[in-house]
């Protein structure tokens, strides 16, 4: 009589253990999705006419090494910064580099934006930063705000403020 209440007490036991399970296929690997404008973040998809009227595109950077650069014709470290962008444009275009400056339209510029850009030797596409354009990079916290992204659209590096040059060209160098 108790071997078959253990035996009884056993396989009621056995039946149990399955009872758990979730028959949900293979386990699925986790997927943590990467804010825009963090690093590991990807290049949004954006269309839109630079300051000469021309179309610059997401499209048209596949494959590059970008830089992505917000500045304003009032901000004095975009002033500074953006002379060495054209440089490295200058150096490592033929590599597969290219530079696209977006203008914050938050404030009045302080002078014309084509002649701002040409008295400072810049000669890469810019374009203005609508809302949601900047929503499409995570929001910008602050100018200048400079975006390095490899040849797979992925962010590898991004600065808040000034920065200089050679910074950014030890950066990007290993990713051309």
């Amino acid at each position: 009589m108790l071997r078959k209440r253990l035996l009884l007490l056993g396989l009621a036991a056995v039946g149990l253990v399955g009872c758990n399970r979730h028959s949900t296929g293979p386990p699925q690997p986790k997927q943590d999705v990467i804010a825009a404008g963090e690093i590991g973040s990807r290049l949004p998809d954006f269309s839109v006419k630079d300051l000469q009227g021309r179309e610059i595109s997401s499209a048209d950077l596949h494959g590059k090494v970008v830089l992505i650069d917000f500045w304003a014709t009032w901000c004095q470290p975009c002033r500074k910064e953006m002379p060495g962008y054209q440089k490295l444009v200058d150096r490592y275009g033929s590599r597969g580099f290219a530079v696209v400056g977006f203008k914050l339209d938050t404030m009045r510029d302080m002078e014309d934006p084509v002649l701002f850009a040409k008295g400072i030797g810049v000669r890469y596409p810019l374009a203005v930063a609508a809302d949601d354009l900047k929503q499409k990079f995570g929001g910008i916290e602050g100018i200048p705000t400079t975006m390095l992204y490899d040849r797979q659209g992925i962010l590898r590096k991004k600065v808040i403020g000034f920065e200089y040059t050679d910074v950014f060209e030890s950066e990007l160098k290993p990713l051309l």
